[in-house]
């Protein structure tokens, strides 16, 4: 390891540290103890504030914790790290207050003038496509909050009707444009799947008594993939299929080859056959239901459906 790197990564080391010892970076560097003093001034010389401790329980202590030095990154790292923001810039919606763009000009400026040039030449001509949020959404940093408090929430839900509900939420997520939450309903006991866009109103219950820890909430959608999805299912793919597929599933459902053919392979349950049936029409010509009966009828009907928009 480069001298650098090194002294970076004993950076990163100490990051959680209020007193140290230079046999300390010998063990966990695999460096003798010349190496370890140097590497120390090193370290003071770039600015880690500290001082010694004399004694045999002597040592090294840090100066002001909240205020360590910053991390230094290679030019492949920086290159990375910019790709990265620049990926998320399509992001109108998140569950934190400042932008992307604004934290990306931010980092930018306290790059060199050639870094800054070689970061703009790249971000130039590589680029990331990927689903825009359908709609923007204002209350995200509210759910996230209440998921790291452990909180439940009351709201109005309006997907079918505008209905008042309580939920716990487990997680937020976001798929093909669309930001979910998973949470367990108080008044109907059942886990479900949320659409953000359709939370209005929405307020944390910092009085309620029952409330669960989100390790209960993970075990509630365990039982509930376990139990809910309750009808197997099974689709042949074509070697196209099999792309969409990995572009495009859902945890109840998984990829599985057989003597050289794809399938999607999975279940479902009862209340959920209309968004199987949509999903599935998806695939085009580049799937085959292969069972059961009972999803091969409202997918034939559906199929029916839209040959007759053209007769």
């Amino acid at each position: 390891m480069k001298k650098s790197e090194r002294l970076n990564q004993e950076l990163i080391f100490l990051n959680n540290k209020y007193s140290f010892q230079s046999k300390d970076l010998m063990h966990e560097f695999s460096i003798s103890k010349r190496t370890a003093l140097r590497d120390i001034e090193a370290l003071e010389s770039i600015g880690l504030a500290l001082y010694s401790e004399s004694g045999r329980a002597g040592g090294y202590r840090i100066i002001n914790q909240d205020a360590l030095i910053p991390i230094y990154f290679s030019n492949e790292e920086i290159q990375s790290i910019f790709f990265a923001l620049n990926a998320l810039n399509l992001l109108s919606s998140t569950p934190f207050e400042k932008s992307y763009p604004k934290i990306q000009k931010k980092l930018f400026q306290t790059l060199s003038e050639d870094k800054q040039k070689n970061i703009s030449a790249i971000l130039k001509v590589v680029h990331y496509y990927n689903i825009a949020p359908v709609k923007k959404i204002d209350n995200l940093e509210q759910i996230l909050k209440s998921i790291l408090a452990e909180r439940p929430v009351a709201l109005t839900y309006t997907q079918f009707k505008a209905t008042l509900i309580k939920i716990q939420i487990y997680e937020l997520f976001y798929r093909n444009g669309i930001w979910f939450t998973s949470a367990y309903d108080f008044d109907s006991h059942l886990w479900g799947t949320y659409r953000c866009d359709y939370m209005y109103d929405l307020k944390i219950d910092v009085d309620s008594l029952t409330t669960f820890s989100l390790e209960d909430l993970k075990q509630m959608q365990i039982t509930y993939e376990e139990n809910f999805h309750n009808i197997p299912f099974k689709c042949k793919l074509t070697k196209f299929g099999k792309e969409l597929f990995q572009k495009n599933h859902y945890p109840n459902m998984h990829l599985e080859e057989q003597n050289g053919i794809s399938y999607i392979v999975g279940g479902y349950n009862q209340t959920e056959i209309d968004y199987m049936v949509h999903y599935l029409i998806t695939f085009g010509t580049d799937l085959q239901i292969e069972f059961p009966k009972q999803l091969k009828r409202p997918y034939l009907v559906e199929l029916q459906k839209i040959i007759n928009q053209y007769q």
